[in-house]
């Protein structure tokens, strides 16, 4: 008797028959998971090793006190520039670690966090790495977002190399184990995208998910928006795909629509969640916006604190800030800053590897559908960045590095001789130059550009130097140069007194009576200060600490 799946004419496959197939389906499923396993475990490693060692950098304290005052004091007047749901995330995790707050300090959000961190009886560290933990937690989940986007694009092995460029990303390691709101932005973005993507064979479950997490990167950082209208009108493209119906025009529009909303009731629920009075009053230096930005913020369907945060961001935008590129100081902002510090801070195994994603996407049928979901968000987000004033890192495009992972998975499918091979060779490229700069992830540059010790002399601020580095340069201190006169240029927002360093001020001292070590942070290098660069000049640099602090010593005369 033959089974009815079992062709005809043809004896049905017995039991024993099937067995090895079963075995090695479930062995491979097994070899998969693992190998994710591997994957995530080094990255939550590298983060976590990273987290513990570094001092606060110049936001963290801002963002962390701030989640923890919306948390226990419902007061939203703290950081209002940026919607809260990344700091109450943030601040969910400080709240662990029992932190001491006064609400009713009324400094600066930069003074409120350093306070709070430092002054009122707190374990800076302790709350610091507390408020670190729950981004890393979201970095490692997004990273499986990461593999199931591109196994969806590419299968088991497309997901792998995606994964594999995530988890080995500089970038993504360094601002991944920080407690600020960059990463997680990009990733709920990331998710909204491969939610709309799976909506294209099931929108019911997967429209309002991908308007949830459209609507949560918007709640955590304004940066998010000029992806809304992209992804709006995706949500209406996967509906038009699903199965059009007598009217697909309209069912599309008004899925498109909904996800709209859902996206704006998360942004007002993530406020409603600290106060639910929403209890408001502008700050009194409040930059005032004309034109389409001042209409922009003000007919937004969001609550008032979110638009005066706009009016905020506006008023940064309008602030010369000072860049450093290849050398060059200058004011003001350069077009090509971002693709620029990409260049030098993506590993090139990996540029590579985007350079290929990108083409298969434009080559290969089975890709091509994709190519709007993952490269038109990137190419806007990444456009309206490079229009921004501040030139203060690669940080702006982290989604970079994040969408392109995806992409870069579907290199596996190019059939040419020797594809495969290149692609592995590149993978381990890849891995190699991340683990050499391992824990120093925050000043990666690739191999081309001279490495981290060299990232210093091309680019500045959060790309090498964001004050991560005041732990290890106490204990540079202690082992190499106890008891000698220290005088210290630091940017970031730790105390040096907090971690043993006593030390003077240069800029305010008699330039004669400065002598002994003089310790500078590299952004105050390329500053050219005219109080500090007189007593470089006549410095012997001896040390650096974390490719981001440089000791000289100098003598009472100079060198």
């Amino acid at each position: 008797m033959t089974s009815l799946s079992a062709e005809p004419g043809r004896p049905a496959e017995s039991a024993a028959e099937k067995e090895p197939g079963r075995f090695r389906a479930v062995h491979r499923r097994w070899l998969l998971a693992a190998v994710v396993a591997a994957l995530l475990a080094q990255m939550g490693a590298a983060m976590a090793v990273t987290a513990v060692r570094q001092s606060p950098t110049v936001d963290e304290p801002v963002y962390i006190s701030a989640g923890v005052a919306y948390l226990r004091a419902h007061d939203l007047s703290r950081n209002p520039e940026h919607p809260p749901l990344g700091k109450l995330v943030i601040g969910a995790g400080a709240v662990l670690a029992a932190p001491h707050l006064r609400p009713s300090f009324t400094g600066s959000d930069y003074r409120f966090g350093r306070q709070f961190l430092y002054r009122w009886g707190n374990d800076p560290q302790r709350v610091l790495l507390a408020g670190r933990l729950p981004v890393i937690a979201l970095t490692l989940l997004f990273g499986l977002v990461v593999f199931a986007f591109a196994r969806d694009l590419a299968g088991p092995a497309g997901g792998l190399a995606a994964l594999a460029l995530y988890a080995f990303s500089p970038d993504v390691i360094a601002h991944g184990s920080l407690a600020t709101l960059d990463v997680p932005t990009a990733g709920l973005l990331l998710t909204s995208v491969w939610l709309l993507w799976r909506a294209r064979l099931k929108p019911r479950p997967y429209l309002p998910l991908a308007g949830v997490a459209l609507g949560a990167a918007v709640a955590t950082k304004m940066s998010a928006l000029p992806a809304v209208p992209v992804l709006v009108v995706l949500a209406a493209v996967s509906v038009w795909t699903f199965r059009p119906s007598r009217r697909p025009v309209l069912t599309a529009v008004l899925s498109a629509a909904g996800v709209g909303v859902l996206a704006v009731a998360v942004v007002w629920a993530s406020y409603l969640a600290v106060d639910p009075r929403l209890r408001w009053a502008a700050p009194a230096d409040l930059p005032t916006a004309g034109g389409l930005r001042g209409l922009a913020a003000g007919w937004l369907p969001f609550p008032r604190p979110f638009q005066d945060g706009m009016r905020a961001q506006f008023g940064f935008e309008e602030m010369r800030w000072t860049g450093f590129l290849f050398g060059d100081v200058y004011h003001g902002s350069r077009w090509y800053y971002l693709p620029a510090a990409l260049l030098v801070k993506t590993p090139l195994g990996m540029l590579a590897l985007w350079a290929a994603g990108v083409a298969a996407m434009a080559a290969l049928p089975r890709l091509r559908p994709a190519a709007p979901y993952l490269l038109a968000p990137t190419a806007v987000l990444l456009a309206a960045a490079m229009t921004g004033s501040r030139d203060l890192g690669a940080r702006y495009a982290i989604f970079v590095p994040i969408f392109l992972a995806v992409a870069a998975g579907g290199a596996v499918l190019v059939r040419w001789r020797w594809a495969r091979a290149a692609t592995v060779a590149l993978l381990l490229f890849v891995a190699v130059s991340s683990l050499r700069t391992f824990p120093y992830y925050l000043p990666y540059s690739n191999e081309a550009f001279g490495g981290p010790s060299k990232t210093h002399l091309r680019l500045h601020d959060s790309n090498v130097d964001w004050g991560q580095d005041l732990g290890r340069l106490a204990d540079r201190l202690r082992e190499r140069y106890p008891g000698e006169p220290v005088w210290l240029v630091y940017k970031g927002s730790g105390v040096p007194s907090y971690y043993g360093i006593r030390a003077g001020d240069p800029l305010t001292a008699p330039p004669g009576r400065v002598h002994g070590l003089l310790v500078v942070s590299d952004s105050w290098l390329v500053k050219n200060d005219p109080r500090l660069m007189p007593l470089v000049r006549s410095s012997e640099p001896i040390d650096e600490v974390g490719h981001s602090i440089t000791i000289f010593r100098r003598s009472a005369q100079g060198p």
